[in-house]
């Protein structure tokens, strides 16, 4: 296997040359650069990541720890935070934390010991103690940790207005909301605090149910979703806190045989892949998904260069109308 001595010694160069052209440092002129790079290409030379790490106090990896890689919405934050990593020349290390509190304290000590630059928290486990102490950089996406974490995410309660009053104004007399677990402190919670505002201002009856955190885990909504409706027959407007909530609902309405828009109206939220390809279409406040990843990935570099960067970002949302309303 050829090290970076065989390169030089090849290329006719020194060492140092070969270190200032594989990390784009120093003055390099451009003939002998192109020559050292067709050595390199030539030997089939690949640097030591770990070595160059050390050597910079840098591994150029960030942690990105999820709840559940198989939903849409965090496949989407997986799949941009990547894009955008991997474009400031960092990769990630994905912990699927499936919302076990003693996986993800596994997960943190694991990207302690590869020594990463950063972590990106997108979890939604109930205990985020072990996230407060770590010395590093951090962000959290769609949650407040603490006063001394930043967070990123979207504007969930002028979301949560958005759709409700999307419903009333497209003939809703009475609604319902169904969340995920309101008991997580998490910023999702707010899209609920904006439905209730605007039923209590607009004199519209509501309820709000919540989804317990094993089915969100295996999607399996159907039944609670169609007990709930079963339970309110004369509700006709439903603001969903998830596109995959909002598909259990047009489900149990075909199940009941309840069409839509007709009878009812379903407005959901994210506006992941879900609600374009369901049929009807699901109207969806869309997050900045791509926005929000970027933001966190800047953060963390901001972070490891010193810069001080706010602890409080919201980003604005949009509602996408469909067949739905």
């Amino acid at each position: 296997m050829s090290n970076i001595r065989d390169v030089a010694k090849m290329a006719n160069v020194s060492v140092t040359t070969v270190s200032r052209v594989l990390n784009n440092t120093g003055y390099v002129n451009i003939k002998t650069r192109n020559k050292v790079l067709q050595v390199i290409k030539e030997l089939d030379y690949h640097p030591n990541e770990m070595a160059r790490a050390f050597s910079r106090q840098k591994s150029y990896l960030i942690g990105l720890i999820i709840p559940n890689a198989a939903h849409p919405f965090f496949s989407e934050i997986i799949r941009n935070v990547e894009l955008c990593a991997y474009k400031n020349g960092y990769k990630i290390l994905v912990c699927n934390s499936l919302m076990n509190v003693d996986k993800e304290v596994e997960y943190i000590d694991m990207l302690k010991q590869h020594q990463v630059d950063g972590i990106i928290m997108a979890s939604q486990t109930m205990d985020v103690e072990n996230y407060k102490n770590l010395n590093l950089p951090i962000v959290a996406i769609e949650r407040k940790i603490s006063d001394n974490i930043p967070y990123v995410s979207s504007d969930n309660y002028t979301g949560g207005v958005m759709a409700t009053e999307h419903l009333i104004e497209s003939g809703c007399k009475k609604l319902i909301h169904i969340s995920g677990n309101l008991k997580i402190e998490m910023k999702a919670n707010d899209r609920c605090l904006g439905f209730e505002d605007v039923c209590k201002k607009r004199n519209i009856p509501y309820n709000i149910f919540e989804v317990e955190a094993s089915l969100i885990e295996n999607f399996n909504y159907d039944d609670v979703v169609q007990k709930i409706l079963l339970e309110n027959p004369d509700a006709d407007g439903v603001f969903a806190s998830a596109d995959l909530i909002a598909a259990a609902v047009i489900r149990a309405c075909s199940q009941l045989g309840r069409k839509i828009p007709k009878d009812m109206k379903v407005v959901g939220f994210d506006d992941t892949i879900i609600a374009s390809i369901m049929q009807p279409p699901i109207t969806s406040v869309r997050q900045p998904i791509e926005s929000i990843c970027s933001y966190a990935v800047n953060s963390i570099l901001n972070q490891i260069e010193g810069k001080i960067v706010p602890n409080k970002t919201e980003l604005p949302v949009t509602l996408i109308k469909r067949r739905t309303t």
